[in-house]
């Protein structure tokens, strides 16, 4: 008589190998195709031509666009996931607590995540208009301005708008994981805490975060990961310009595949995009590791 352990085994095998089939060729496939594109000459309708092997990512790195993009990127995604997670912790400990209107700050709190990114990034961009935007008028009837400002229309006021709205956008994502989080904690040891003479500071420091520090890496890489190809909102605002001073990546990637017809180094930039964050994700699982490991 077989093994029942192994027969269960086989049996689970047998009913998870499909979906596991049908996962890799969902990813495979795309990253294969993305591949073989970005080692061939290929016309503005998608025609493979001849073989060049590397040239595609060699002119990417003696492209300065391209090099100003994947610098802007990192400054783009480093502020709004940091920002994002300076405001989040505090707003998740004030939500946890219980007080009156609890409810509907939370509700007001949650109102950017139920509009997409579109559709903010367009209320931005009036609302920033130089010549009828609110900005401009809310401030000069407060005296502010003497006259009208095209908040767009330079990288040196439009790229840190930019950011100052994606972070805006990111916090309720963020905040709800993080909320979670904090309903997971034990109230017995706060308790504990308290009788035994620590301070709010103290319970924060020693307590809340190591404990809700499995939350916060959750939070930390799913950002990346989404700030990182975020597209609308840049797009929407400026488009990348004036002269590609707020591109991005993600929004010069789609320049090049649609504006340019140079699908050869879309094709290449966007695996580029894939090996950076596979390589983010592989060192920050190192990190967490090692973090562990130390603890342990």
């Amino acid at each position: 008589m077989r093994n029942p352990a192994r027969r269960h085994q086989a049996l689970a095998l047998a009913m998870i190998l499909p979906s596991v089939l049908l996962a890799l060729w969902i990813i495979g496939y795309p990253i294969l195709d993305v591949t073989r594109t970005s080692l061939h000459a290929v016309t503005r309708f998608g025609q493979l031509r001849g073989f060049v092997g590397l040239e595609n990512f060699s002119a990417l790195l003696d492209d300065p666009v391209f090099l100003a993009s994947l610098w802007r990127t990192l400054v783009w995604t480093v502020c709004v996931v940091g920002g994002t997670l300076l405001i989040s912790v505090p707003l998740a400990l004030m939500l946890n607590d219980d007080f009156a209107g609890r409810g509907l700050a939370r509700v007001i709190i949650m109102l950017p995540w139920a509009i997409s990114l579109t559709m903010n990034a367009i209320v931005w961009r009036w609302t920033l208009n130089g010549q009828y935007g609110m900005l401009n008028a809310t401030l000069f009837e407060l005296g502010v301005l003497d006259g009208p400002v095209e908040w767009l229309a330079s990288a040196g006021t439009a790229f840190p708008i930019e950011i100052g709205i994606g972070i805006l956008v990111s916090i309720p994502f963020t905040v709800t994981i993080l909320l979670g989080g904090l309903s997971s904690l034990p109230g017995d040891i706060y308790e504990a805490a308290r009788l035994d003479g620590a301070g709010g500071w103290q319970r924060f420091r020693h307590l809340t975060l190591p404990l809700l520090r499995p939350f916060v890496n959750i939070a930390i890489v799913l950002n990346i990961i989404y700030v990182f190809n975020s597209f609308p909102i840049i797009w929407v605002l400026t488009q990348g310009d004036p002269a590609n001073s707020t591109d991005i990546l993600v929004t010069y990637l789609y320049k090049l595949a649609f504006r340019y017809g140079k699908l050869d180094a879309a094709a290449a930039m966007s695996l580029v995009m894939f090996l950076v964050l596979l390589a983010f994700t592989i060192f920050y699982a190192w990190l967490l590791a090692r973090s562990r490991e130390a603890e342990a």
